[in-house]
């Protein structure tokens, strides 16, 4: 098992105000599985990535990843974790400016540290697998906002994470070019990268093979199998992103 939530919760106090983001989900997700998790803003699908990728801790309930329980870790510990296990594809790409494509990609194996040609030769052959192999040497402000986030995928792999979270891959993106990311995703899927998509739209989610929504903090519901495949149907022939 990858992912195994128990009664999770979060809760951040905002002067007198407590704000329970999360109250008590739980779920799994095995190897090899792509999910979407999906809901309105304030649903608790951001916080909950946020979780899941190790970028907080729950102010309560349990999550293990890969057989580690997060909460149990100290800040150097869950680096560690998260550097290993997982890799991130953001709606707004997350790209140093100031560095080329290529040093975009290398940066999560520089926390590694991975010795410099190592990382310089990891990088170049993951951006040919996202079909970039000749815009190494440029930055991100001189590429299209679909290679951007192509560089971003490539940034997320390099690492050989178990699991890819993707928080609005496609949001700044226009529906040929977000169609063609939720493609490379998918294919990453099959090749058995386990995809975890975050997303507030249906159109986005049926590309997955199970969908978790959330309302208020909490799982509303589960669709998986032939619901999921009444999705694709739903949108067969729409404009798709």
């Amino acid at each position: 098992m990858l992912v195994r939530v128990r009664d999770l919760a979060r809760t951040y106090r905002m002067g007198e105000t407590e704000v329970h983001a999360l109250r008590g989900v739980s779920f799994e997700v095995e190897h090899g599985e792509f999910v979407a998790i999906m809901g309105p803003s304030g649903s608790g699908k951001s916080t909950l990535m946020h979780l899941l990728g190790c970028l907080d801790r729950p102010s309560a309930g349990s999550y293990a990843l890969d057989g580690t329980f997060v909460e149990r870790l100290n800040d150097v510990e869950l680096s560690r974790l998260r550097n290993r296990k997982v890799g991130f594809v953001f709606q707004a790409f997350n790209l140093i400016m100031q560095l080329t494509v290529l040093e975009n990609i290398e940066v999560p194996l520089i926390y590694m540290g991975v010795e410099r040609n190592q990382r310089k030769e990891m990088s170049r052959e993951i951006l040919k697998a996202v079909g970039l192999g000749h815009r190494g040497n440029h930055r991100p402000n001189e590429l299209s906002g679909g290679e951007n986030q192509r560089v971003a995928i490539a940034r997320a792999l390099v690492t050989n994470p178990q699991v890819i979270f993707a928080d609005e891959p496609t949001g700044n993106l226009d529906t040929k070019t977000g169609r063609e990311i939720m493609e490379i995703l998918r294919e990453l899927n099959e090749r058995g990268t386990t995809i975890i998509l975050v997303t507030h739209e249906i159109d986005k989610a049926k590309w997955a093979n199970r969908l978790i929504h959330m309302q208020d903090g909490n799982v509303l519901r589960e669709l998986h199998g032939q619901e999921i495949q009444q999705l694709r149907d739903l949108f067969q022939g729409l404009p798709q992103n």
